[in-house]
């Protein structure tokens, strides 16, 4: 986020595209891995803004290391996604347009530590029973996800 806190200083809280990937990781029972946020009390899934001179890949593996101490191995692209409702104003003010890439994984090792303050609490999901507050830019992804396991 070093690259987005930067541009922050001459745009403020303008929209911004940000670039960023994310993980979609699911236990032997093909539970999702769900993040409980600190600011917004939504759930979201490990991922995040991208820094310059990274890939899409090293981007969602940082991001899910510095998030949950998990590491990630193997990763599939289960897609990309942009538009409108990956619109996104934060509790602070600043509002972006997410572009994100978006990565399947059951490969992860370590222990779940919580560790950047950015979130409260971690849960697996059954993906029939999907928590009600998920942060917004994260529906269309999750209404796929459910869709491609049905």
């Amino acid at each position: 986020m070093e690259y987005i806190k930067g541009l922050r200083k001459y745009v403020g809280h303008k929209p911004l595209l940000m670039v960023g990937a994310t993980v979609l990781i699911l236990d032997s029972k093909n539970r999702l891995l769900m993040l409980k946020r600190s600011d917004n009390s939504a759930w979201g899934v490990p991922g995040g803004a991208m820094e310059l001179g990274e890939t899409f890949e090293e981007t969602a593996k940082r991001e899910t290391l510095e998030e949950t101490g998990l590491e990630v191995g193997a990763m599939a692209l289960f897609g990309m996604f942009s538009g409108p409702e990956l619109y996104y104003r934060y509790p602070n003010g600043d509002e972006v347009y997410n572009v994100s890439v978006v990565y399947l994984t059951h490969d992860m090792r370590g222990e779940i530590k919580l560790k950047d303050g950015e979130h409260r609490k971690f849960r697996y999901f059954e993906l029939s029973s999907l928590p009600e507050q998920i942060s917004p830019p994260l529906k269309p992804i999750l209404r796929k996800l459910v869709e491609t396991f049905k």
